[in-house]
């Protein structure tokens, strides 16, 4: 995808001496107030247990550098990457997914909740930086990437404004791809870092096996241990990157895949590992499923978060007049029930922590 060729913005605007169109949009998120939020919002770890762990922005962050890099190898738009990986996680909620499962619960009768869907919604509607027009008016391919970056989209929840027939770029298959990558192996050192997950666990995992053995033989004798756990994950995430830049480079060479419409007309994953690294990497989250996201330390901060989350909802939706003016007149057109659900997953974890301290200390 060449920069020039994008669709444009619903709302005109003139050109940039020194910036193409997709360099304008990253500059547009990252100076959101959406974006700088994520900073405050759970990754898997609550934002109070440590200064270390990963926040939605440290993730985001990772996410955009591992796939411009992987871009850069396979000859896409490194721009347009930057963006849809910058953009992908601001529809979140406060305390991960844990969080979001709740608010699906909670808008089941009222039009559902669905943070890629939420991600447009900020970006085109509750975002507030220009007084002619709502939103942030990004680039019409950054927008769609939000609600459609893998092949396996619904189509029946992407707007038709957004071509529901065709299918996603391969700047936005790539990012869902390493979004995926760094997801399991940072949560890996997180788990670690925790005390959660040990190294003798580990070894339970044959993709662990391999990066630890090469951590091994590449570090002199006496190397600190967590010196050897990071070049371990950086051997993991070497690992998966060749094995998707190969893999991608075969789907297109098999398919004869050379332009953005033969992309766009065909049905199917063309953004993938290999299918034994498939395998592997299915073997690896389902141990991490067991041992990480199920853990019990985990699981209580999350319990107490949905306890957090539900309170604030019902509070709003029994006192409308309690949410903040810009809130409240959006209900009028919105909603009352979309209007809360905007107001909560907008908050960052602190915020719906003190908000809920607030409202319900004895």
């Amino acid at each position: 995808m060449r920069s020039r060729d994008t669709r444009g913005r619903d709302h005109p605007a003139d050109s940039d001496p020194w910036r193409s169109d997709f360099q304008r949009d990253r500059d547009r998120i990252v100076h959101s107030r959406a974006f700088r939020r994520l900073q405050y919002k759970t990754q898997v770890f609550a934002n109070d247990e440590g200064d270390h762990f990963r926040t939605r922005l440290t993730h985001t962050i990772e996410v955009s550098q591992l796939a411009r890099a992987a871009a850069m190898r396979l000859g896409l738009n490194e721009d347009l990457v930057e963006c849809i990986a910058l953009v992908h996680d601001v529809g979140h909620p406060p305390f991960g997914h844990r969080g979001e499962d709740l608010l699906k619960e909670l808008m089941v009768d009222h039009g559902g909740f669905e943070h890629n869907r939420q991600g447009l919604r900020i970006v085109e509607e509750l975002e507030v930086r220009y007084p002619e027009f709502p939103g942030l008016n990004l680039t019409y391919e950054v927008r769609e990437s939000i609600i459609k970056h893998s092949a396996h989209y619904d189509r029946s929840k992407v707007p038709l404004r957004f071509h529901s027939d065709a299918a996603p770029l391969l700047e936005a298959q790539l990012v869902d791809e390493v979004d995926s990558i760094v997801y399991d192996c940072h949560d890996i050192d997180d788990g670690l870092r925790s005390g959660i997950l040990s190294l003798t666990q580990l070894q339970e995992v044959p993709l662990w096996q391999g990066a630890w053995r090469e951590a091994l033989e590449a570090s002199p004798r006496a190397t600190p241990e967590k010196l050897l756990i990071d070049r371990a994950l950086r051997a993991l995430m070497d690992s998966f990157l060749s094995s998707l830049v190969d893999q991608v480079q075969a789907n297109l060479t098999s398919r004869r895949i050379t332009s953005v419409a033969e992309v766009r007309a065909h049905d199917g994953q063309l953004i993938a590992v290999s299918q034994s690294m498939r395998l592997a990497k299915e073997g690896l989250e389902s141990w991490l499923f067991e041992h990480l996201y199920r853990n019990w330390q985990v699981n209580r901060v999350f319990h107490k978060a949905r306890r957090i989350l539900a309170d604030l909802f019902h509070f709003y939706a029994d006192h409308p007049d309690s949410l903040p003016p810009i809130h409240a007149a959006r209900a009028e057109g919105a909603g009352l029930f979309r209007a809360v659900a905007d107001y909560i997953a907008g908050m960052t974890d602190r915020f719906a922590i003190d908000e809920h301290r607030t409202l319900f200390r004895s």
